[in-house]
């Protein structure tokens, strides 16, 4: 089968002025996608190594078409990607144009975290060949005798992500990792010499999982200084320092903890002593999710945090998504770091604050708790709906008259739709051989939306 019948579902993209793609289909000499190995020619087919023989432009790093120097022809043409990865569909499009042969040489199989799908997305598939090689991983897995069908590969090998910070969100380059290797039980890492398996131990170490892992690296693949290390801890990793080439492999020691979905304990979750803290209680923290109409991508505001329990439920309940937290009380913005880290969680940031101070700094949310207000409730729901994400929810939780009263205003002010719910839970206690039921303070649950009420 051809590349154009296995991976229809790329996107043909206009290309301009170019009349050899006629209706988006391209009639001419297909670009040659070429995966390589450090080995140089001794990994090529010698399919490959004609196409790369016959090649008149020819696109690649610079240490990659140094290795191959001597299989290009001396009249070709060179690119050299570099920073300029966004020319290279232009260099192949001109190529094209001209009827010249073209060849991007790229590391082991190009459409394994590759430049083929990049060039796939911005010229039409059926102006390219994919002659892929063995990925690094595979090579890694070969050499420690390990199968790989069910690894979970992931990618870090871009710009410097810098060290790990624990609460950090999406816009850190080492997010999407951490949340990968906190629900996978085996994990192939594609590196970069910025962010490498050392940097990367160090973040485990951060968020408390330096014990979760064992770890392999496989250094230099298929070079003269090749080296395969196994069965090293996450606090060896973390100490030694690696090859600007290496690929790792992180398997889990004991299998990951499948905790309750939904409805976690009171208890589960630390609170300020002797003093009590804000917590919100099992019963109106259901609710109060279950109205926040939460996916698994939901961005999540928590304003006015407490101990943190309905922002970091939400986490777990948005593994795709994430969570930010402020909380005006010292010692429960530290309360609910260390709840973040019991509950294992790497989509949850919080900050000591006092709203709406900091919010602007926030993507905007698909929801949005407010659980304490500060005095400045009038303000924050104005806030919170000049951010609103269309069909998203606000949930507010209110104990006292006032604050009830005050939102109502304040809601039919902007023009939302509104609705409250009271919910008074008992709980049963025990009396002599018998129970009784206690009380909870009655709380009153406020749901709003865009619109205009009925």
């Amino acid at each position: 089968m051809t590349i154009s019948e296995t991976h229809t579902h790329v996107p043909r993209l206009p290309l301009g002025e170019d009349t050899r793609y006629e209706g988006q289909r391209f009639s001419g000499r297909r670009c040659q996608v070429i995966g390589v190995l450090d080995d140089g020619a001794a990994s090529l087919s010698a399919a490959a190594l004609a196409q790369l023989r016959a090649a008149d432009c020819v696109i690649g790093a610079a240490r990659t078409l140094a290795l191959f120097e001597a299989e290009i022809a001396p009249g070709a043409r060179r690119h050299e990607i570099g920073s300029a990865l966004s020319q290279v569909p232009l260099w192949v499009r001109e190529a094209q144009a001209q009827g010249q042969r073209c060849v991007v040489l790229a590391t082991g199989d190009p459409l394994c975290f590759g430049i083929a799908s990049y060039l796939a997305a911005r010229l039409c598939i059926d102006a390219l060949e994919v002659l892929p090689n063995l990925s690094t991983i595979q090579l890694a897995c070969a050499r420690l005798g390990l199968p790989w069908q069910d690894l979970k590969f992931c990618s870090v090998h871009s710009r410097d992500a810098g060290e790990w910070q624990p609460g950090a969100d999406a816009s850190h380059g080492l997010y999407a990792l951490l949340q990968t290797l906190r629900q996978q039980e085996r994990v192939a890492v594609l590196t970069s010499p910025e962010n490498s398996a050392d940097r990367i131990a160090r973040m485990l170490l951060a968020e408390g999982l330096g014990e979760a892992f064992q770890i392999a690296v496989a250094e230099s693949l298929c070079q003269p200084g090749e080296r395969v290390r196994a069965e090293l801890s996450v606090a060896e990793v973390a100490e030694l320092r690696f090859a600007p080439l290496h690929v790792m492999l992180l398997l889990r020691l004991q299998p990951r903890p499948r905790p309750v979905l939904f409805g976690l304990a009171d208890e589960i979750f630390e609170q300020r002593q002797p003093e009590k803290g804000l917590l919100t209680k099992r019963e109106v923290r259901a609710v109060s999710l279950a109205r926040l109409q939460l996916r698994a991508n939901s961005i999540v505001w928590d304003i006015g945090a407490g101990s943190g329990s309905v922002g970091l439920e939400a986490a777990r309940l948005c593994p795709e998504g994430h969570v930010y937290a402020i909380e005006k009380n010292s010692e429960d913005a530290a309360i609910i770091e260390r709840n973040r880290r019991s509950l294992g969680l790497s989509n949850h940031s919080s900050q000591q604050g006092r709203a709406p101070e900091g919010l602007e700094a926030w993507p905007a949310p698909d929801a949005v708790f407010i659980g304490g207000s500060g005095g400045e409730l009038v303000e924050l729901i104005e806030r919170v709906f000049s951010r609103l994400k269309p069909q998203g929810w606000l949930v507010m939780n209110f104990v006292t008259l006032e604050n009830l009263a005050t939102a109502v205003a304040a809601l039919k002010a902007v023009g939302a739709s509104w609705d409250v719910l009271q919910l008074q839970a008992s709980r049963s206690k025990p009396i002599l051989h018998m129970h009784r039921l206690a009380a909870e303070n009655p709380v009153w649950v406020v749901c709003a939306q865009r619109g205009t009420a009925a």
